[in-house]
């Protein structure tokens, strides 16, 4: 990842970390590697790509996400050092689908 950028976005709320992020992903040719809680509402998204690219995504993340809550932190670091994937977010596994049936589905048929 040498020649790459990574960009993190920290909101208060997932829901502004929910618009900034899919502006990132839709504004420039970015990846995401994952999201973090780390407590008291706070989420980080984290990016990565060429450094304009992030730049430019980080910039459209911060602007769509202080539009519906509130953005803590912005940062880019360009050409991160090599070692430091080793803190970043783990994948997360997709959530179990609920199952069918159950009192839900009972009052549901009411």
């Amino acid at each position: 990842m040498a020649s790459e950028a990574l960009g993190l976005l920290e909101c208060k709320g997932l829901v502004a970390l929910i618009e900034g992020t899919d502006a990132m992903l839709k504004s420039a040719n970015v990846e995401m590697i994952g999201w973090d809680k780390a407590g008291s509402g706070m989420v980080t998204a984290f990016v990565k790509g060429d450094v304009a690219a992030v730049k430019a995504a980080i910039d459209a993340g911060a602007e769509a996400a202080g539009r519906v809550g509130s953005v803590v932190a912005v940062h880019v670091i360009a050409r991160p050092h090599d070692e430091l994937p080793g803190i970043y977010p783990k994948a997360k596994k997709p959530a179990a689908a609920a199952p069918v049936g159950g009192r839900m589905a009972e009052v549901a048929k009411k």
